[in-house]
């Protein structure tokens, strides 16, 4: 009896302790539980949103031009003698790029020189002719018929001497245009006509084209124009510059592939066909690197967008119905919410439905984040990088800070907007 009550104390022992080790367990899942169910806030910084102007750069496709291209045409006829350049040289403004026989036209000049020689005479004997008439018709010795006619003999010689300088004149300019001579500097194409063949007036020899400066026109699309326009009247605005980039630039073993440049022209009116304004802009072209005809890209920098909303780009991500961000409530929770996405530059993006003025928006920690997380929010650094550093914000100092304003705890600033310099003035 003793050995069974024994057994039984110890089956009842065993018992006991499984009991005990499986009511530990369980309180250990219900502290887990409980643990789960109030985790601590997430840290992450928080972006206020008030308008603020921001800058911005544009591109926009265009071709080059050269409005200045001149055809090099003979104006006199004549056998081609000579060509002087090399096509493709850099010709300056006055250079003889062809020579049309001379002969002809130097004994044209001989002519006409001897004619003046002859009509001077002629005009010098009437002179005295009439002089000595004009004695004789003071004396009474002839007529007024007789005078009136030295007077105009001696007019008919005058008018010969200058109907004689006027031949010496054209024929001297004839034989200047046997020496063909580039009317602007530029670079001249290949011969159209041979050395050796007969040309006449008006025949096309070649063409030279400026390319230095050269001249770029483009169209703004019509809210770009007018914001533009807008920043150009204001005093402390930043001066938009203008710089022109080859496409294939990142292709060539040439460094300078692009040109700085100043924006002379913005049109006063609207394509209605296009919704576009003609622009137009001249760059040094010191190189020769860009010429006519080729297809370039004109950037504008530094061109302004006017009270704006906007949020770093790393703050916008895309959700099941689109772009989402995520803001806070007023218990400091994460909620999503999906926007309408504008514009972007300089790791900003415009937002412009979906948000208002004073919304709380997440803006770094995004990969840990999901809606109803509690939030630790602190003050955002103005790091717009897509790697932005810690959450925390304390490597803020090394960041710049947004457009026009200066950062301070949970993304509250200080912000200048247009409106506000507009009123200053």
């Amino acid at each position: 009896m003793n050995q069974k009550f024994a057994r039984r104390i110890q089956g009842w022992s065993l018992i006991g302790v499984f009991s005990l080790l499986l009511v530990a367990c369980g309180g250990n899942d219900d502290k887990k539980d409980e643990g789960q169910q109030a985790p601590p806030p997430k840290q992450a910084q928080v972006q206020t949103l008030k308008p603020f102007d921001l800058e911005m750069d544009k591109t926009y496709p265009a071709m080059v031009r050269s409005d200045r291209s001149v055809d090099i045409i003979a104006r006199v006829d004549g056998t081609l003698e000579q060509q002087h350049y090399r096509a493709g040289d850099i010709v300056q403004k006055g250079d003889i790029l062809f020579t049309i026989e001379k002969d002809t036209y130097q004994a044209a000049v001989a002519q006409a020189q001897a004619d003046l020689q002859s009509a001077r005479a002629s005009a010098n004997e009437a002179q005295r002719d009439y002089e000595r008439y004009q004695r004789l018709y003071q004396n009474g010795s002839i007529s007024q018929q007789q005078r009136d006619q030295a007077l105009s003999q001696r007019d008919t010689s005058r008018a010969a001497v200058a109907q004689s300088q006027a031949a010496l004149k054209s024929a001297r300019i004839d034989l200047d245009y046997t020496d063909v001579k580039a009317p602007v500097t530029g670079q001249v194409s290949l011969n159209e006509v041979n050395v050796g063949n007969y040309v006449a007036r008006q025949t096309e020899l070649a063409e030279v084209t400026p390319v230095d400066p050269l001249e770029v026109r483009f169209s703004l699309p019509q809210d770009d124009a007018f914001a533009l326009r807008r920043q150009r009247h204001m005093e402390d605005a930043p001066k938009v510059g203008v710089e022109l980039d080859f496409p294939y630039g990142q292709d060539s073993a040439t460094t300078d592939t692009s040109l700085e440049g100043d924006l002379d022209f913005l049109g006063d009116r609207v394509d209605e066909s296009t919704s576009t304004v003609q622009s137009r802009a001249v760059f040094e072209n010191p190189q020769n690197l860009f010429l006519p005809g080729q297809f370039v890209r004109v950037k504008l920098k530094n061109l302004m967008r006017f009270h704006v909303l906007a949020v770093p780009e790393v703050a916008v991500t895309e959700g099941l119905k689109g772009p989402q961000i995520f803001v806070l409530n007023d218990n400091n929770e994460a909620e999503s919410r999906f926007v309408t996405m504008g514009e972007q530059a300089r790791g900003w993006v415009i937002l412009t439905e979906g948000i208002a003025p004073g919304d709380r928006v997440i803006v770094s920690n995004l990969g840990g984040i999901s809606g109803g997380n509690k939030i630790d929010p602190q003050p955002f650094d103005g790091n717009t990088d897509e790697t932005p550093g810690d959450p925390s914000g304390k490597d803020g100092g090394s960041a710049s800070n947004m457009p026009g304003q200066s950062t301070g705890v949970s993304g509250d600033s200080d912000q200048t907007s247009a409106d506000e310099r507009s009123s200053n003035h």
